[in-house]
């Protein structure tokens, strides 16, 4: 005797199909995976919840593959997240500064898991690894891949590894769209340009290997950090107002990160030996955010930075013709 199955519609084979592709990401998504870190391998399983965020570039990454984080710090010369990423992190626990973190108030998140920064010395690292998984970048500063190398560790340990890469693709498409408005704009020997972040106590030359300088770079100025900024330092000693020739270039790109930094800013125009650059009486200083422009990196403050740049050479003091 033969037993007759009842025939099945379409649409119940779509429901399988759809329910069957589920479980496959899903296995795939528990399958462990092992990330190479500053203090050896990591392994994770799964899909972090809860993410903890000790460093403006793991904060950034995190955003731009779709994470929220449930914790982070503040950034330099703020109280609160970078001002252009406060809109997309919703409501973030604080846990500390660049300097320090609040053991305490990481603990009282119950993470899952933290991106730290490269800075993180090893008995900090063994702390905050008592707490959540712990993931420290092995990657050198101030190259012009470091934020890459960092959103792909960032991005593989959130289990985001596609949504990282794609970040990254977004950003050198859009490096490329800014080149080439740089060539239909300034003549290549007029693209030589310096980094300055005003501070209270002087204007601090930026290095030339900073995130932001290393994509002014990437679409064709020539940074120049005036030989002053010693091997691994972000950036000079300040600088005295006389000595301000050393950053006299075609550009100045002039960042502050609040608003004492602002106000010592205004006083230096009024200067002398400010209004005898070149470089101001030309008006071919752009003026930047200093907490984006040298605190920040990852691929939304990378498309933040290459928009600033763009609406300088739109609309903005490198639009204007040279006298």
């Amino acid at each position: 005797m033969l037993t007759r199955f009842p025939r099945l519609s379409a649409r119940y084979w779509r429901c399988a199909a759809t329910l069957l592709l589920a479980l496959t990401a899903s296995l795939a998504s528990a399958a462990p995976r092992t990330l190479d870190t500053a203090f050896g391998e990591v392994t994770l399983t799964g899909t972090p919840e809860r993410v903890v965020t000790l460093y403006e570039g793991a904060l950034d990454a995190a955003i731009a593959v779709g994470v929220q984080p449930v914790g982070a710090i503040v950034t330099r010369g703020g109280n609160q997240v970078a001002e252009y990423i406060q809109p997309r992190v919703g409501d973030v626990q604080i846990v500390g500064t660049p300097g320090e973190t609040n053991l305490e108030a990481v603990i009282a998140l119950a993470p899952d898991l933290i991106l730290a920064s490269a800075r993180t010395t090893e008995p900090q690292y063994r702390l905050l690894s008592r707490i959540a998984p712990t993931i420290v970048p092995d990657v050198p500063a101030f190259q012009p891949d470091t934020w890459k190398r960092e959103t792909r560790l960032f991005a593989r340990a959130l289990d985001r590894a596609e949504a990282g890469e794609a970040a990254i693709a977004r950003v050198e498409a859009r490096v490329r769209e800014v080149a080439q408005q740089l060539d239909t704009t300034l003549a290549p020997d007029r693209r030589d340009a310096a980094l300055v972040r005003w501070m209270p106590q002087g204007p601090l030359v930026m290095s030339r290997g900073l995130f932001s300088a290393s994509l002014l770079q990437a679409v064709g100025f020539q940074v120049d950090d005036a030989g002053i900024v010693e091997a691994g330092r972000p950036h000079s000693h300040p600088l005295s107002h006389e000595n301000l020739a050393k950053v006299d270039r075609h550009a100045l790109f002039l960042a502050t990160l609040n608003a004492d930094g602002e106000q010592a800013l205004a006083a230096a125009r009024q200067a002398p030996a400010f209004q005898r650059l070149e470089v101001a009486r030309n008006h071919r200083i752009v003026t930047v955010n200093g907490q984006l422009w040298t605190s920040a990196s990852g691929p939304l403050a990378a498309l933040g930075i290459l928009d600033d740049i763009a609406e300088a050479l739109t609309d903005g003091p490198l639009a204007r013709p040279m006298p």
